[in-house]
């Protein structure tokens, strides 16, 4: 499936923001897939959002939950400055309600005797997670950065719950997508054709 062209513009119109966006070229993420998100956030109304690693996607599923009359992003973000900056956006769009910034330094995590750097998750509340976003740690921190997400958040999301991976046409998340979907039950998988590639996952509990 291939994404329509989106762009910054449109996204900041059909989510009626009042302040242009916060875009940064080197790490914001693809206009395509912030559409791809926010279309099944405002269409699913999830109740809890995890996202790793904070940012843009931060404001646009905050202001989503904002339309939607509730529902709540917990954004894992291990670097300081960006979580502290991404906490200063919220409020200066008026979001700071319907997100909770987590400043979570990488620890190492141990997955099929593969040792990891991945979030520390202790601060996370106790929820079940409806929509979880992955756009991070970064690549370039270890081989496979991504991949502790599922395995360490699988028992969090709810049957039907659905998961979406940026950046899934690099060969590194195709690969984690593939080592997912061999060790998982549960799960189906559509990639969508988006500037950097999203592999969406499915949830079946």
């Amino acid at each position: 499936m291939k994404a329509p062209l989106r762009s910054y513009d449109q996204l900041k119109t059909d989510l009626s923001f009042t302040h242009n966006l916060p875009v940064t070229a080197d790490w914001s993420a693809a206009a395509d897939f912030l559409f791809l998100i926010k279309d099944h956030c405002l269409a699913m109304k999830p109740a809890n959002i995890m996202e790793c690693s904070s940012g843009l996607t931060t404001l646009i599923l905050a202001r989503c939950c904002q339309l939607n009359g509730g529902g709540k992003v917990f954004s894992l973000e291990n670097g300081k400055e960006f979580a502290q900056q991404t906490e200063e956006n919220l409020s200066r769009f008026g979001l700071e309600a319907y997100a909770d910034v987590i400043h979570a330094p990488l620890e190492e995590v141990i997955i099929n005797s593969e040792v990891y750097k991945w979030y520390e998750i202790k601060n996370l509340p106790d929820i079940d997670i409806d929509m979880l976003v992955i756009d991070g740690p970064p690549g370039f921190i270890q081989k496979h950065s991504r991949l502790p997400a599922l395995p360490l958040l699988f028992n969090r999301l709810l049957d039907g719950s659905q998961v979406f991976l940026d950046d899934a046409g690099r060969d590194e998340e195709k690969e984690i997508t593939g080592r997912w979907l061999a060790t998982m039950a549960g799960l189906k998988h559509e990639y969508i054709e988006t500037e950097r590639g999203c592999s969406v996952l499915s949830v079946k509990k």
